[in-house]
């Protein structure tokens, strides 16, 4: 897929944010396989067509979802995705972050870059106010990552989410908006 401007919401100096598309299908889900060693026992991206499908919806259809895939400059290739969950409006304007580097791309700071571009997106034409990101305490790249974009440590949830297959604790890290709106 192809890191068209027409089809980027957001560009840095590296990367794009492009939104999820049915197509991206077969090249997500190769990126996912080959990311299975990265990713466990924290992530576990779609790693077949129809799975992709059914997540990729959701974040394609619900509007208490936005879902960013990041695709390279170089050769528009995805690198990884950044997704804003459980969007809520009101007087909350809130969402719960999810995230990922794939295997190719991982350590070369492309996610941080991605999550500056989501950052000013979600603060922007988003128009939330804070963002949360629930990591496990020994994910130490993923808290690295949010400390890094300005997330403050705002407390410990035990047994929180239902990750492969037991409840697992979470740290809870946060960002709002930098102007206060």
């Amino acid at each position: 897929m192809s890191d068209d401007p027409g089809t980027c919401l957001a560009a840095g100096p590296r990367v794009g944010l492009r939104p999820f598309s049915l197509a991206d299908a077969e090249e997500f889900t190769a990126r996912a396989r080959e990311s299975r060693e990265l990713h466990r026992p924290w992530l576990f991206p779609p790693c077949t067509p129809e799975a992709y499908a059914a997540y990729a919806g959701t974040l394609i259809e619900d509007p208490a979802r936005a879902g960013f895939l990041v695709c390279e400059h170089t050769n528009g290739g995805i690198a990884g995705f950044v997704n804003i969950n459980n969007i809520v409006r009101g007087a909350f304007r809130s969402g719960a972050l999810g995230y990922g580097a794939f295997a190719h791309a991982a350590g070369r700071g492309l996610l941080a870059e991605a999550l500056g571009l989501v950052l000013e997106h979600a603060f922007g034409p988003l128009e939330l106010h804070r963002l949360e990101a629930n990591i496990q305490p020994g994910n130490t790249a993923s808290r690295a990552l949010v400390r890094r974009a300005g997330f403050r440590l705002e407390g410990f949830s035990p047994a929180m989410l239902h990750i492969d297959g037991a409840w697992r604790d979470h740290e809870r890290w946060a960002i709002t908006a930098p102007d206060g709106h």
